[in-house]
């Protein structure tokens, strides 16, 4: 599953998610690399 993630204050990295931090930061893969950050909040406007 895709999952986006958001590493310091405005970058954002896309990938496939490959699990979950005890503290709630989420690690997905891209490449050849694992990144780790707090996941991207979907909202919706109606």
């Amino acid at each position: 599953m895709l999952r986006t993630i958001t590493i310091g204050s405005c970058v954002s990295v896309q990938g496939l998610h490959v699990g979950q931090t005890p503290d709630g930061m989420l690690i997905v893969h891209v490449d050849e690399k694992n990144y780790v950050g707090r996941p991207v909040i979907a909202t919706r406007k109606s």
